[in-house]
Order: C-alpha cells, then structure tokens, then sequence
C-alpha cells in the first residue's frame, strides 16, 4: 500500500504539526470532509482515500467500481487481542502492522530511520498465527491488519483499520530523530495506544 493521496497528506499534516483536517475534502466528489470522517481503499490505485459520508455509504458495500480501480470501506472495528507470535513471521522490528490481501499474501510495514519499511510474510507463517490466534482469520483483507507494539516491553497486538496503522506510521515520522528515535518518539509512540484503547 502506498501512502499517496489521503495518507501523504496525513503524514505531511503530522509532520508539520499542523490538523490533518485543515483542507480535507473528499476524494471522490470533492466535497468537505468532516474531522472525524470515513476512508475508502482504491484497490486498483492502492491507495487509502478521503471520503465524505454520503460517499462512503455508496462504496460500503465494495461492489461500486470505477473505471481504474474498486473502493472498499475502511472499518473502524479496534479489537485488543491476546499476545500473538509474530517472531515467526520473519519481521525484525516490535512495532510493525500485517496487512491480509485480497490475493491471499500478506504484507508487514514498519518505521526505520529511513522510513516507512515493506517486507512480504511467508504465507505458512501467517496460517500457522491465525491457526493460534483465530480472531485474525477474520481480517477483511486490504483494510484491516494486525498491529504490534512489543518495543521496550510492550504487549500491544490489535485488529485495526489500515487508516489507524498509517497515522501510526505519521506520529513516527514527525516525532524520529536521529538513528534510534530520540527522547520524544516512544512517548509519541505509547500516546498513539493509549488513544488507541479510548476509541476500541
């Protein structure tokens, strides 16, 4: 999934520490957007979208095509699951997302000093962590993902929209400084979960 469109403003709003919201408008119809406002995701652009309410009513179904590409609703379901074994997984960082998709791979994105990682999961490994953790055989590929947080301790494994992984990514980006993060990134980083756990 690239971060064009919706989420490079996303990211380029955290950056600057200025609202995400401050010119929104949606995607598809260009009307104003809401603060608190639905996503869709472009699986012919792979990309995540703005979108108005209207809007995404007409897409929630994921059937409405256009002509390059489908939209899917982004949900807004957040569920806290028991500790799950991603080491298996082949990933070597603690605070990363696993994104389903559609065409049966998965992929793993996560922060580095030189950005936004991508790395591809063996599809044996991925079945043998929904063999133990079942909640995950119900991701709804493209839009949902696994979310991990086992930095410095942490026990952090949730069901999430891929909207909530990619403004995981943008507070990693506006707060990273120098080769491990700096002081102010993991408190940033733990302040994102705690939000996280407000809105499950």
């Amino acid at each position: 999934m690239t971060t064009d469109g919706a989420l490079a403003r996303l990211i380029r709003s955290a950056a600057d520490h200025r609202p995400a919201t401050e010119t929104e408008v949606c995607d598809l119809c260009a009307a104003p957007v809401a603060t608190d406002h639905p996503h869709l995701y472009d699986t012919g652009q792979d990309q995540v979208r703005c979108a108005c309410r209207p809007c995404s009513v007409l897409f929630a179904d994921g059937r409405q095509g256009t002509g390059d590409g489908q939209f899917r609703l982004i949900p807004t379901r957040r569920v806290r699951l028991p500790k799950v074994d991603t080491a298996a997984l082949g990933v070597p960082v603690g605070l990363v997302f696993f994104v389903p998709r559609a065409d049966g791979s998965v992929t793993a994105q996560g922060p580095s000093p030189a950005g936004a990682m991508r790395w591809q999961v063996d599809a044996a490994a991925w079945q043998r962590a929904v063999t133990g953790c079942p909640p995950l055989a119900g991701l709804a590929p493209d839009v949902e993902a696994l979310l991990v947080n086992t930095v410095h301790g942490l026990d952090h494994h949730w069901i999430a929209p891929v909207d909530d992984c990619f403004r995981m990514l943008a507070v990693v980006r506006r707060e990273w400084r120098g080769l491990s993060g700096g002081g102010r990134m993991w408190p940033a980083v733990e302040r994102f979960f705690e939000e996280l756990t407000e809105r499950s």
